[in-house]
């Protein structure tokens, strides 16, 4: 089974239906590429991805120890390339998590191997710098 539909609107905006659960999703292109820039483009989803992949592993693994992560958050900067071709260049990725528990040095370092080693950012080509900054509050 399919894991994602998409049909393409015209205007080079796009719907995008999840299989499994029916959730919906619009994108359009950038404003700096010809689209209208009302919604997420396609390498806003890929940043959008990245920083919810590290920010729900860390929570997989909180879990696992009990600890609640809940009011955490992610913020991503996509970067794109200066010169052709067009491509994400760098995404620059602050998270703040926030701890049931106070974490000492061992927790925290294995938050941020955790972060590292999401599946998204590990999907991602090697050229595509990732900055990851991680307060822990």
């Amino acid at each position: 089974m399919a894991t994602v539909k998409t049909t393409y609107l015209g205007q080079l905006r796009t719907e995008s239906v999840h299989v499994q659960s029916g959730s919906e999703l619009i994108t359009d292109a950038p404003s700096d590429n010809m689209g209208r820039g009302e919604a997420f483009s396609p390498t806003d989803l890929v940043a959008t991805a990245t920083g919810t992949c590290m920010l729900t592993t860390m929570a997989i693994v909180a879990d696992r120890d009990q600890i609640e992560l809940a009011g955490s958050t992610v913020e991503v900067t996509k970067i794109m390339s200066a010169t052709p071709p067009r491509r994400i260049a760098r995404l620059e990725i602050n998270l703040v998590i926030k701890s049931s528990v106070a974490l000492d040095e061992v927790q925290r370092a294995k938050f941020e191997r955790t972060a590292h080693k999401c599946p998204v950012s590990l999907s991602l080509h090697p050229d595509v710098e990732q900055v990851v900054n991680i307060e822990f509050v």
